[in-house]
């Protein structure tokens, strides 16, 4: 499975005659199995059009920073945050010169201001202008500020010179995007995780559940599989599609949670419950449905559900075992008395009072609790904050 399965990139195509080159390069990252937006510059859309991208990539193409509909919910800094990787390409004389000095006054270089991720560029231009000392002075400064530089090649140009300059091709452009994450970090390992909500049944149609996406589990499966672990997916009822390489169990109850994670968690080597799991489920369940009665009230009798990261790290033999606390208030005291009280390992803890983070976001902010540390991760995507705590995981496990 490649690195870049389930990544985020944001391709930034600059104004230079190798942009029809863009077009191929979307479908080779996708190949991979990346995700893939793209950001044009005014000049880019005089070689290939905004439509043509939109086309091949299956999003919208951005092309202009003061766009009321997306500004309405700072559509610039939502694209920043979302992207695991910045890939400029072709990346012109002028645009790097613009990357070198700061500037923001077009979408794409504020995005690259404004975004966290790793960022490549692949130089396209005439021979003359790579090799002035102007050009070879900021490919140097962005080299010291850890931007990959991708070629360019040496060959014959669109304007009858030859040399070094040409944008690398697009399959070249992918596997070097590749190499930029490196899996391995889990390897040989067996994590299993819970994700999503449970259902607890009150009659054949109605059930209480809660408002978790399964999102963040979902994200963090798919980074341990990036890090080489064999990968175990408990899921409640989501709508999300598993990762590729997860070996998926379908659950709807707390009960039937409890079930699969205990078999499965006694050859593990890590488990972490991200599943929001319903802490009780009606005493009785109703064999038909329930009817509407005369009465303005109903009451419904209740029983606590096993608890499932408390009763896996119990276990005898128990894995790395990581337990997640979603609070409304007094975070950090609720999460550190989980982990003490279930014997945990680690602890995610995460506001869920907030609105723009959490249940049903793309987005998310944690902080990490062990017997002895603390790890904080501001606000980033959860496929961005899944890999971090894949990372976390592996430094904290016994024998790293």
């Amino acid at each position: 499975m490649s690195s870049l399965n389930n990544k985020q990139i944001l391709l930034g195509v600059t104004g230079g005659i190798a942009a029809y080159k863009s077009a191929e390069l979307i479908r080779r990252l996708q190949d991979f199995g990346a995700s893939v937006r793209v950001v044009m510059t005014p000049a880019a859309q005089e070689f290939i059009t905004p439509l043509t991208l939109q086309a091949l990539s299956g999003n919208p193409v951005h092309t202009q920073m003061l766009d009321p509909e997306a500004e309405a919910a700072m559509g610039h800094i939502e694209l920043a945050r979302w992207a695991d990787l910045v890939l400029i390409a072709p990346a012109t004389a002028d645009f790097i010169a613009r990357l070198v000095q700061g500037q923001g006054n077009d979408l794409l270089t504020t995005l690259c201001l404004a975004s966290d991720a790793p960022m490549a560029i692949a130089p396209a231009m005439n021979q003359a202008m790579w090799r002035t000392e102007s050009t070879q002075s900021n490919i140097s400064t962005l080299t010291q500020r850890k931007v990959a530089i991708f070629g360019p090649a040496s060959g014959s140009q669109a304007c009858g010179d030859v040399g070094p300059g040409r944008m690398l091709e697009a399959s070249d452009i992918a596997l070097a995007a590749e190499k930029l994450f490196t899996p391995g970090t889990l390897a040989g390992k067996k994590l299993v995780i819970t994700a999503g909500p449970t259902r607890e049944a009150i009659d054949p149609v109605r059930y209480i559940s809660n408002h978790s996406s399964g999102k963040m589990g979902y994200a963090i499966a798919q980074a341990a599989i990036e890090a080489g672990a064999s990968c175990t997916l408990i899921s409640g009822p989501t709508n999300i599609e598993p990762p590729r390489g997860a070996k998926v169990i379908n659950v709807t109850s707390a009960l039937d949670m409890h079930t699969a994670s205990l078999s499965e968690a006694e050859q593990s080597d890590i488990f972490i419950a991200s599943a929001a799991v319903a802490d009780y489920r009606p005493l009785a369940i109703a064999e038909q449905k329930i009817k509407k009665a005369n009465s303005d009230t109903m009451t419904i009798e209740l029983t606590k559900n096993p608890d499932i990261v408390a009763d896996v790290a119990a276990m005898k033999n128990k894995p790395f075992t990581v337990g997640f606390a979603a609070e409304t208030q007094d975070l950090e005291s609720y999460a550190k008395d989980k982990l003490k009280r279930k014997n945990l390992d680690l602890i995610v803890a995460n506001d869920v009072s907030r609105t723009d983070i959490g249940f049903n976001s793309d987005n998310n902010a944690v902080s990490v609790f062990g017997p002895a540390s603390t790890d904080i991760f501001s606000e980033c995507s959860k496929h961005q904050l899944a890999r971090l705590l894949i990372d976390l995981i592996a430094q904290k496990m016994p024998g790293h």
